[in-house]
């Protein structure tokens, strides 16, 4: 059982609040969490809810992991995707082996991950480990991160190492962040307060222990790490979506009951189509969320379990997040439409959760393209080559 309690995690989310509200506005123009906000929140430690218990970290159950990442993006999108994404890139280190993870995270439980794992990078086999070459974008909470993973390709000299079947041989690489250089490139429609820039390494030298691959058996032996990382990750986005999307709807609700309409002189609550569009919106985001947590409590068992999952339970998975996802993306287009002349306006909020969950949307783990992927596997079609499916 993880060392803190999701009921618990729940109330310091809330303490927080006040906080996390409080520097919204500030994020979003500096375009990154505010320091003193990114401190509080390590400090309360919901950075490192997915690390490791040996480093310090929570090994939080795969849905109680999500409802504390819906439950800060319902305050702010911005601050919840970067609990999102500090928790994403503490999965990879339970593949870490001991001795390397115990040297990038030290005695310091609150030191906070971030990286991306798409193989854009060059890594050169050398004497002890690789020289690293590359830039990476979306590097979320870079700025208050002291460690970076990043994608890459494995090369002997100038020729890329394959698999058998003609596949590039990938690894994450994991490197001080204070080793990388962070571009200024995050000017964005919406999660501008993430700090998601690019960023740059040049023949850094990481060592051979100081790199994992998905495909590798876990070292943690904890349920956490049985499970599909790049599926896990898909799951804690949608939480971020799903937050955006009961925060679209708290602020609606606030606003029907003030606003009174040009034509009918009423509050707008009175209106038929605001009352069903509130409605619809409710059912949708209440039926991607139980598919969402239904699924997470079904994958968990078998982690539990000590089995592995099948393709066609990474698949539902996929589609869970994805569904949420979606539905938490309609709901922000209905509360946006409803809300009328005063959505449009920044002191409302609800323009920045329009922003926000339209540009979170955009992430692969959570587009209708995966909605074909479920389909072609329910099929009986090989899916198996599927990035979002292995790992």
């Amino acid at each position: 059982m993880p060392s803190t309690s999701p009921l618990s995690l729940i109330d310091t989310v809330h303490a927080l609040t006040p906080q996390i509200e409080a520097a919204a506005d500030d994020n979003e123009q500096a375009r990154r969490l505010s320091p003193l906000l990114a401190e509080a929140i390590a400090q309360a430690g919901l950075f490192r809810l997915w690390r490791p218990r040996s480093l310090g970290g929570e090994e939080l159950d795969a849905a109680s992991f999500v409802r504390v990442v819906e439950a800060v993006s319902r305050i702010d999108g911005a601050a919840g995707w970067c609990v999102c994404i500090a928790g994403n890139t503490s999965l990879p280190c339970g593949r870490l082996p001991k001795q390397a993870a115990h040297e990038i995270f030290g005695s310091d439980p609150n030191i906070v991950t971030a990286g991306t794992w798409p193989p854009l990078g060059k890594a050169v086999v050398v004497d002890g480990g690789y020289q690293v070459t590359g830039r990476w974008p979306f590097a979320s909470g870079c700025h208050h991160s002291a460690s970076i993973q990043s994608g890459c390709r494995i090369f002997d000299g100038d020729q890329p190492r394959l698999r058998a079947d003609g596949t590039p041989i990938v690894r994450v690489v994991f490197f001080p962040a204070a080793s990388c250089e962070i571009l200024d490139t995050w000017y964005t429609a919406g999660m501008r307060g993430t700090g998601s820039h690019d960023f740059a390494v040049t023949d850094l030298f990481v060592p051979a222990a100081h790199t994992v691959s998905f495909q590798e058996p876990p070292v943690e032996p904890g349920p956490l790490y049985r499970l599909p990382i790049l599926g896990l990750s898909a799951a804690a986005i949608s939480g971020v979506a799903l937050g955006i999307a009961r925060h679209a709807i708290d602020i609606l609700s606030e606003v029907a009951r003030v606003k009174v309409g040009v034509r009918t002189q009423q509050v707008i609550s009175q209106h038929a189509v605001l009352q069903a569009d509130l409605g619809r919106a409710e059912g949708l985001l209440r039926s991607g969320r139980a598919l969402l947590y239904e699924t997470l409590d079904e994958v968990w068992q078998v982690a539990v379990a000590r089995e592995t999952l099948t393709i066609m339970q990474r698949a539902a998975l996929s589609l869970a997040a994805t569904q949420a996802a979606q539905a938490a993306i309609q709901t922000v287009d209905l509360m946006f439409s409803a809300g009328g002349s005063a959505s449009l306006y920044a002191s409302s909020r609800m323009e920045r959760c329009l922003r926000d969950i339209r540009t979170a949307g955009q992430h692969m783990a959570v587009v209708p393209a995966n909605y074909e992927t479920f389909g072609q596997a329910s099929l009986g079609l090989d899916v198996s080559a599927n990035p979002m499916l292995r790992g």
